[in-house]
């Protein structure tokens, strides 16, 4: 009896120590911890750099979406990112009347695989240095390397560049950005 009490409580903290070894692995995202173990969403509204994407977002109806099983790959611009739109740019995409666009936006920022940097690295090798990056919104990001960082240049020629890459997530992955990319519209 003491003997398979003592190997039950063995074996729990060894998954324990397995289980905090791959959430310390993931990075943090403005400032608050993500979790391997919950979806992007989850993991999204946690982030104080991330809160104009989480109610984008909401506002075009795509919670489930990215709650969903994926995988998806999401490159997540920041707020800096947004505020660097032109003025009233956000207010106006936010208008319902303007889910469309938004939603085309939004999901020109998702692609329906799980691609961690070192995979987005060797496609953009193997392709001899620019890799097409097709998304579920239909835009084509090209994505390049340069001394160990990953660039995305969107549809209109702007360029964000991968600040923090591979946050891991139940349905896929996140890799931070600093531009909102763009559709040709």
């Amino acid at each position: 009896m003491l003997k398979s009490a003592i190997r039950a409580i063995t074996v729990a903290a060894a998954i324990s120590a397995t289980a905090a070894g791959a959430y310390a692995a993931n990075p943090k995202v403005g400032g608050a911890p993500m979790y391997a173990n919950k979806n992007i969403i989850e993991n999204a509204v946690n982030s104080k750099d991330h809160t104009t994407l989480v109610a984008a977002v909401k506002a075009a109806g795509l919670v489930d979406t990215l709650q969903g099983k994926g995988p998806f790959t999401v490159f997540a611009p920041t707020n800096e990112a947004f505020a660097a739109l032109p003025k009233g740019t956000v207010e106006t995409l936010l208008k319902p009347e303007n889910k469309a666009q938004l939603t085309k936006i939004l999901t020109c920022h998702v692609v329906a695989a799980d691609a961690m940097s070192k995979t987005i690295e060797k496609m953009i090798k193997d392709d001899k240095g620019t890799h097409d990056v097709k998304t579920v919104g239909g835009c084509i990001l090209k994505a390049k390397e340069s001394m160990g960082k990953i660039t995305l240049t969107d549809e209109t020629g702007g360029v964000a560049h991968v600040t923090i890459a591979d946050v891991k997530q139940s349905n896929g992955v996140i890799h931070v950005i600093d531009k909102v990319l763009l559709p040709k519209m």
